[in-house]
């Protein structure tokens, strides 16, 4: 175990149709580096999957609705198809992604997640990796899509499906420990 995330408090942002894995994970290594956590949701309970069956359920901490991104130092969006599709219907969901790239902190996103920076409107000029079907979405919204395991571009550390979440985790705790990126691009 390591502390270099001690004294910083990171939010992830998840709802029904999240990857369990894509979840959980990131959630152990940002917590045996040290960190503390919020799971934030659109509803305080919210189903996990594992690929397309039903996994637990999660208990969120606090609703969307109740936090800011003043609150964290980092964000971690896990993917799965359905849970980043209803997070970019949610206007608070999607104003509190957008005010972490406004203040400059990090922010990990794997697997679908990044159809939400899409709907965040905070991928224009940036190089990242998602699942492959969203490649498109994201040339289409101004990003520089690259087929790699792991991305960073300033801060955003991206990863593409659950066989990367050992890449994914170590790069997300090594940019959450370095903090804020001043030179990171910020919301149109």
């Amino acid at each position: 175990m390591s502390n270099a995330l001690n004294g910083k408090r990171f939010a992830f942002l998840a709802t029904d149709g999240v990857e369990q894995v894509e979840l959980v994970e990131p959630l152990k290594a940002v917590l045996d580096a040290g960190g503390e956590t919020d799971l934030v949701s659109l509803e305080r309970e919210f189903q996990g999957f594992d690929h397309l069956d039903k996994a637990d359920r999660f208990t969120a901490d606090r609703t969307v609705d109740e936090v800011s991104a003043h609150d964290y130092d980092g964000l971690v969006l896990p993917g799965g198809v359905a849970n980043p599709d209803f997070l970019r219907q949610d206007a608070d969901a999607i104003g509190f992604v957008r005010d972490f790239f406004e203040q400059h902190k990090p922010v990990g996103v794997i697997c679908h997640g990044p159809w939400t920076l899409i709907e965040a409107d905070v991928v224009r000029d940036r190089t990242l990796t998602s699942w492959p079907s969203l490649r498109t979405d994201l040339k289409n919204a101004g990003a520089n899509w690259v087929d790699e395991q792991v991305v960073v571009d300033e801060g955003l550390v991206t990863s593409r499906k659950p066989d990367d979440l050992p890449a994914f985790c170590a790069k997300l705790v090594e940019e959450f420990a370095e903090g804020k990126h001043a030179g990171q691009h910020a919301a149109a």
